[in-house]
């Protein structure tokens, strides 16, 4: 089981990198965030295994939390009209540049909220992004997410062949506006 011989080498990495801020900087391109890769079936060992580190120094935020409570929000009726009218082109449900609150705007509300009470955010449950038009790109380049005070940690349960990342083990995926533990 990788888990067992990974994850200790992981967490002093993610621990290094958090402490190193300007560093980390430096080598994401000005970027501010730590991707975090798993294999994706082990998700829940390294969430756990996380809480209990960084229980008093961090705040878990839960994608899948985050979209129930976008569907919530207007109702499930209501948002399954709103989708079948935007499906071929889910960004505009989920991260649009109009003013309503979007899924992609909760996100960031979120991240913002962990950094006021002088904690990490770490982003986990990922895998709710895909089809919704959101990558990890999107959130790394936002402009609160670069000007943090602490660096962004995104949970990424992906696979690495070569020097390519794949999200979900099959979807390319960016690497530019962070550093990642692999």
């Amino acid at each position: 089981m990788p888990y067992i011989t990974d994850y200790q080498q992981k967490f002093a990495d993610l621990k290094f990198h958090i402490e190193h801020q300007d560093q980390l900087r430096r080598q994401a391109n000005g970027g501010n965030s730590i991707l975090f890769s798993y294999p994706s079936g082990e998700e829940h060992l390294y969430i756990e295994k996380a809480k209990e580190i960084y229980a008093d120094r961090a705040v878990f935020i839960d994608i899948s939390q985050l979209l129930v409570q976008f569907v919530d929000k207007d109702g499930w009726d209501s948002f399954q009209e709103y989708y079948n009218d935007f499906k071929n082109t889910p960004h505009l449900v989920f991260h649009s540049d109009d003013p309503s609150l979007d899924l992609f705007d909760l996100i960031i509300e979120e991240i913002e909220k962990a950094c006021q009470k002088e904690r990490i955010p770490v982003l986990v449950r990922t895998g709710c992004l895909f089809g919704t038009g959101i990558d990890n790109v999107n959130i790394m380049e936002n402009k609160v997410v670069m000007t943090l005070p602490h660096p962004l940690v995104i949970f990424y349960p992906s696979k690495i062949e070569d020097d390519n990342i794949y999200f979900l083990n099959f979807k390319p995926a960016s690497k530019y506006r962070c550093i990642l533990v692999k």
